[in-house]
């Protein structure tokens, strides 16, 4: 559901889909082909988000903004299930793992991947084309091309599902 705060409504681009159960709230703009997951929150309340095109947004995430600031993600980024984002930006191509935590102010690299449960702590940065991981995240190793290849398969996934979602939309189930 798309909901209008404090004079600033969300944008949303061609051929994304957002589940019903997902909240975007005020200062929020959605590029083309993304993919916004049930129960997911994007709250450009005090503070402005942008999500490029082709990113995928998945289940149960949390994004915000810092204060009277923005909250870049660029495309086709992966930011996976219940994943919180409350950074200052996220790089074309990253990959943020399932559980993880961006915490204000954060900067993640183009094709940076974040492990799953990885903690980015308040204004730390993580350079392009590295894997991070742990609490606080350090880095790992460097981001192979079979992690691009899987990764980009991966994303192409979400552009599709997205488009399916649009397509055929989901029918509710009458209880037996």
């Amino acid at each position: 559901m798309l909901y209008k705060f404090d004079g600033n409504q969300p944008v949303v681009g061609k051929n994304s889909y957002i589940s019903d159960s997902a909240r975007v709230i005020g200062d929020v703009v959605i590029g083309d082909n993304c993919y916004i997951g049930h129960g997911a929150i994007l709250r450009g309340d005090y503070g402005r988000i942008e999500i490029g095109d082709g990113t995928a947004v998945e289940e149960g995430v949390i994004v915000h903004a810092p204060p009277n600031d923005i909250n870049r993600i660029g495309k086709r980024v992966t930011i996976g299930h219940g994943a919180v984002a409350h950074g200052k930006s996220i790089g074309d191509q990253a990959v943020i793992g399932m559980g993880a935590v961006l915490s204000i102010h954060s900067e993640i690299g183009a094709w940076a991947i974040i492990a799953e449960g990885g903690i980015v702590k308040w204004g730390q940065v993580i350079p392009p084309g590295v894997v991070a991981a742990g609490n606080p995240a350090a880095v790992v190793r460097e981001v192979s091309e079979k992690d691009k290849k899987n990764w980009n398969w991966g994303k192409q996934l979400y552009i599709d599902l997205a488009k399916k979602y649009l397509d055929i939309g989901m029918e509710p189930v009458d209880k037996q």
